[in-house]
Parts: C-alpha cells; structure tokens; sequence
C-alpha cells in the first residue's frame, strides 16, 4: 500500500518508478534486462553529472540576498539600482584562485568575490577579488599567470619554484603579492574579508556626464585573519571551512553584510592622473579620491541544490546595465569576453536560461537553438526585419564610450609620473602595516619562499623584495638563509601571532 503523504520517485519523465531498490531480472536470480528504463536512466545520470570545474576560482560557494542603497548617488549615475531607496534582489560566490574544488579553503590565495544584481534592466555582474588589485595589467599574461599557479606538468604537484619564477620575472606583480603574503592572504571566513572591483569602471549621469569609478565592499562584521600556521591546521580539520562558516552564518540567522563605497574620479582627471588610472596594478590614494557611501548588501538564503544554484552560477563583466560600462583597463576589457566564453564551454551556450543566471526583466534575443536551449524562438529570427521583431532603441548617454587618439599597437601603457612596480607596495609594507603585521608578512614570505624555491629564483625574489624595501627585502633574505642553512631545496613554513586586523586604507 502506497503511503500517500510521500510523494512517488518518478523517471526524470514523471513516470512513477516501481522500485528505488531492485533492478528489473528474469526471475528472483536471473540476470538485469536492458529494458529496465529507470536503472539506465540513474546509471547514465550518474556518468554525466559532473560539469567541468572553473578554470581559475574552481572552489568556492555562495548565497543570496539584496543590496539596498543608502546614500544619494544619481550625480554619478543614472543607473536604476543605484538611485535613491532601490532595492535589487542579488546572488554572490566567494572562491580561491589556484585551488582546484575540492582543494582546502584555507590556502593562502586571493579570494573571489562576485556579484550578480537581478535588476529591471537586465543582470548587472560585478567580479572582484578581496584585494584592490591584481598581478598583471595586461590580459595577454592572465592565462600564463594562472598555470604559474596550478600544477606542473610532470607530477602534476603546486609548485611554489614556479610561482616565484614568474612573479619575480614580473615585477607589476609586486603590488598584489605584498597583500597576498600580509595578513589578508589568509581570511579568517569569507564574512570577514572586503570586496574590490579592482578594476575601474565607468559611470554615467542622467546629463549624460561620465566619470570613473572604483567598487569598494567593505564587510561591516570586521576584517579578520588567519595566521599561517593556523590556515594550515584548519586545512587539515575542515578543509571546507569557509564553506560550512557561511552557510551555518546565514542558517543561523547571522546574516552578513557589506557596505559599498565608490571612488569617484572625474572624467577629464584620467588624462593627466599621475598614475594610470586603469591599471589593474595600482590604487586610487584616498586622499585624492576619498569614499562615498552607496549602499548595503545582505545575504539572507542559503542555496537548497549547490550544483543548480551555485556551481551553474555564472558571472561575466560584460554584463552591463544603462548608467555603467567598462573603462580602458585592459585587463577587463579582455574578461569581457573571456568570461562569457567559459560559460559557454562550461555550460554551454544558452547558460543563460539557467534560472539562477536568467534575467527578471523580459529578454528579446535573436539568439537561437544550440544545446539546451529551453525557451522558445518565434519568427522572424533575423534582424532588420518587416515583420515584428524587436527592434535596437538606442539611448543617450551610453557608459563605456571614450575615445583616444592613436592607432592600434601592442604596447604597455604609457608611464605617468608616479607609475612604478614599488611604490605602492612599498608604501603597504612601510606606512600601513604596523610592526607586528610586518613580522608576519616577513614570515609568511620567508615560509612560501622555503619550501622548493631554487637559488636563481630566490635571487630575483629578494631583490624584488628589496624593491619594495630594503629592509623587508633584507629580512627575507636572511630567514631564508637560516631556515634552508645554505640550501634552496628544503621545505619550510612560517607560523606568526594572531590577531584581529584594524582596516587599512587601502
């Protein structure tokens, strides 16, 4: 007798399936029989389940929830989720880089922060880290970069030698890895860590006026980090760590949030800035460009199925809405295009029909059939037409357009008066650590750079160090000494006191 207040298994057709225990035989002992539908259907299911990890940020979960704005900002935008009292439901993923999905939380990485915001004018995406910065400016060294980062080839192990090697033979890359060898390398949980755009965006007013912007998302429940020695315990406790804090947070009831702040920069400043202000290396000193409030994100809902909700979760900067656009940084000129093409590898190409990718507002597309395609095309699917079809109705003052003189070249940016690799990390190191956020930074540098690191790359990484400053250039050099006692091929690890971090101007 069927118990009617469970509802039946069915076959992913909605038929009612006999058994969830036994496969259909000739007789009680008799051999399995290829019509038995449902044990097909469950083993072929099972053999396809897994899509394709993320290349880089493979590991990761989120959540979801709302941004609220709080502040006044329509003399930048005129973006509808940015004016006055709006309210815009949202989805968010935090992640490693290098890590692989099953690789532990607590590895000493940058931390992926997006957003997507489901607004009346189509899906607004925001993809970030938890630094204000990244290791390379130009997009052409970004795949070199992540493969630096992730296995080798032969024994298919990380490979600190490697890492180093590239860093060294890099130095744009100083700024970032100053911040991924302090304290913030390691958060404690991913509700104690901001969020940068990193990059710079554009912004454009009602008036049609443009200026550029920089995305801050500073958490309001306190910056807080692991030491070393503590992120490597945990690694081994709970290798899911982040994971678990976040989604036991917001069951709990403890929901989390971040303030947003935006750094303002003029459009006609960009010009003549003494440094340039999209590269993906440098920061805005906030005393030129000073924070404004906008606004407040929560999290508020677990997601119930992670591979629908979160492993399907995709973001692209591309995705921009009126009153926002893309900026001259090349770096995220190139995700945006790269970013999408994943999706499409991964997911495949109508990836944005996936409910928790798919717009709230109505979608008219000429974009047709391809793989899993699930909502339907009516004629005519051709653009211009005479018979019905949606029709492009542009709009004054669309952000992301700006001009420049000159004709197409492969050449690095033009140096400005302050655009050097040291400054900046410098600074970091000698004005915004204290002496006790310096011991650790030396230690965990000393730590990363003993185990595996060969002696012509231990040469260049403490003379990049030096660069940054010579007495932390000179500091590493010499803990790296007494740690290997003359060689390069040992392993070592740094350990250092904890402690609650107090927010730096970054």
């Amino acid at each position: 007798m069927a118990d009617k207040t469970v509802p039946p298994t069915t076959t992913t057709a909605g038929i009612r399936v006999q058994s969830d225990e036994h496969s259909l035989t000739v007789g009680r002992d008799g051999p399995i029989v290829l019509n038995d539908h449902y044990l097909i259907e469950q083993m072929a299911n099972f053999n396809r389940e897994r899509i394709p990890e993320r290349q880089p940020h493979a590991k990761g979960s989120g959540a979801f929830g709302h941004f609220e704005v709080t502040n006044d900002v329509t003399k930048y935008t005129k973006a509808k989720l940015f004016q006055p009292g709006a309210k815009t439901d949202m989805a968010a993923r935090f992640s490693t880089v290098a890590g692989e999905r099953g690789s532990p939380d607590t590895w000493r990485d940058p931390r992926g922060f997006s957003l997507k915001f489901y607004t009346e004018d189509g899906n607004f995406d925001m993809v970030g880290n938890n630094t204000p910065v990244f290791f390379v400016r130009d997009p052409i060294k970004f795949q070199q970069f992540i493969r630096s980062q992730k296995r080798r080839q032969d024994n298919g192990l990380r490979d600190h030698d490697m890492q180093w090697d590239f860093w060294t033979l890099s130095p744009e890359s100083a700024h970032q890895v100053t911040w991924l060898m302090g304290d913030r390398g390691i958060p404690k949980t991913w509700r104690h860590m901001n969020g940068y755009s990193s990059h710079t965006y554009s912004l454009v007013n009602a008036e049609g006026e443009m200026f550029w912007v920089k995305f801050h998302f500073k958490t309001d429940q306190g910056i807080e980090c692991f030491t070393q020695e503590e992120a490597d315990k945990m690694a081994g406790a709970d290798s899911d760590y982040h994971r678990r804090d976040l989604f036991n947070a917001i069951a709990s009831g403890d929901h989390p949030s971040w303030t947003l702040y935006w750094q303002i920069m003029p459009f006609e400043d960009a010009k003549t800035y003494r440094i340039n202000p999209f590269d993906l290396t440098k920061v805005w000193p906030h005393d030129d460009y000073p924070l404004i409030e906008v606004g407040r994100f929560t999290l508020t809902r677990n997601p119930t199925d992670f591979h629908t909700e979160i492993e399907q979760l995709a973001f692209e900067p591309n995705n921009m809405v009126p009153g926002v656009g893309l900026s001259p940084d090349k770096m995220l000129l190139a995700r945006g295009f790269s970013y999408a093409d994943a999706h499409r590898a991964r997911l495949g190409v109508n990836y944005k029909q996936i409910p928790v990718n798919k717009p709230v507002c109505p979608v008219h597309s000429y974009s047709k059939d391809g793989a899993m395609r699930v909502e339907k095309v009516e004629d005519p699917v051709y653009a211009p037409n005479s018979y019905g079809g949606p029709a492009a109705q542009p709009y004054e003052g669309e952000a992301g357009l700006w001009y420049s003189d000159g004709e197409m070249v492969r050449q690095a940016y033009t140096l400005r008066e302050d655009d050097d690799d040291w400054s900046q990390p410098g600074k970091l190191v000698r004005e915004v650590m204290d002496d006790a956020a310096r011991d650790r930074f030396v230690n965990n540098v000393v730590g990363h750079l003993c185990q595996g690191v060969s002696e012509k790359v231990l040469q260049r990484a403490f003379e990049y160090w030096r660069n940054v400053d010579k007495d932390a250039g000179d500091r590493i050099e010499k803990g790296v000494r007494e740690k290997l006692g003359g060689k390069s091929d040992q392993p070592g690890m740094a350990s250092a006191e904890s402690t609650k971090q107090v927010e730096p101007a970054e």
